[in-house]
C-alpha cells in the first residue's frame, strides 16, 4: 500500500514540479469559528512548536539540506489566497506518523526579489496509514486535521492535512489551508 502511495505522490510531483499551479477548490477550506481561551492558549502552543521547529528553514537551503524539496509549484486560490510553495520531505510523509516538531511539509511564499519567506508549515498524512493504527481522526496538539477525501484534485488517496500559519499571520486563522496574505504573482517557475 505504501508503495502504491508513494508511487502516486511521485507521479503527481512529477507531473506538477516547476509549474505554478492555480487552484479554484474549497475541498480544503477550513472552516473557522471563535476560540475559547483555553483553545487559543493550545493553539499559540502549536503555533510556537511550530516557529522552534522550522526556524533554521527560514533559509531554505536548509530545509533543502535536510531532505524537503519543491513540488507542485506555487500553489493558489481565486477568492481564498495561496498555500505558496510546498517543501515536503517524502521521507516524513509515507513514514505515516505525526509529530508536531517534524511537520511534513514547510512553507515558503516567494518575494518579488526572488527569494523566499517561510510562512508556516503543513502536517500531511494518508488516511489509511493513520487509520491502520488509529481510529479517531488524527491532531496535531488538539488541532483537529482537515479530511481531503479520494478521488481528489492531487490524484493522492485519502489524506488528513493541518496548515499551520506560524511565521505569517493569517487573518482567517492561524489552521486554514488558504492564506489571504500570500500570493503566487511572484513565482518564477
Amino acid at each position: 500500500m505504501k508503495g502504491r502511495m508513494l508511487g502516486a505522490m511521485m507521479a503527481m510531483i512529477a507531473v506538477t514540479t516547476g509549474t505554478a499551479v492555480a487552484h479554484d477548490h474549497n475541498d480544503a477550506q477550513a472552516s473557522f469559528h471563535t476560540l475559547s481561551p483555553k483553545e487559543q492558549q493550545r493553539a499559540g502552543e502549536l503555533v510556537s512548536i511550530v516557529r522552534g521547529a522550522t526556524a533554521r528553514y527560514r533559509d531554505v537551503a536548509n530545509a533543502q539540506a535536510d531532505g524537503y524539496e519543491l513540488m507542485f509549484g506555487c500553489v493558489s486560490g481565486s477568492e481564498w489566497g495561496a498555500m505558496g510553495l510546498h517543501y515536503v520531505n517524502m521521507g516524513l510523509v509515507v513514514d505515516g506518523k505525526l509529530d508536531a516538531a517534524r511537520p511534513e511539509i514547510v512553507i515558503s511564499a516567494p518575494l518579488s526579489t526572488g527569494r523566499r519567506r517561510i510562512v508556516g508549515a503543513d502536517y500531511l498524512v494518508f488516511a489509511a496509514d493513520w487509520h491502520a493504527k488509529n481510529t479517531a481522526a488524527p491532531q496535531i496538539e488538539g488541532q483537529l486535521m482537515h479530511l481531503i477525501e479520494s478521488p481528489n484534485r492531487y490524484g493522492l488517496p485519502a489524506f488528513y492535512t493541518l496548515h499551520v500559519w506560524a511565521w505569517k499571520d493569517n487573518p482567517n486563522g492561524p489552521f486554514t489551508n488558504w492564506h489571504a496574505k500570500v500570493s503566487c504573482d511572484a513565482f518564477d517557475g
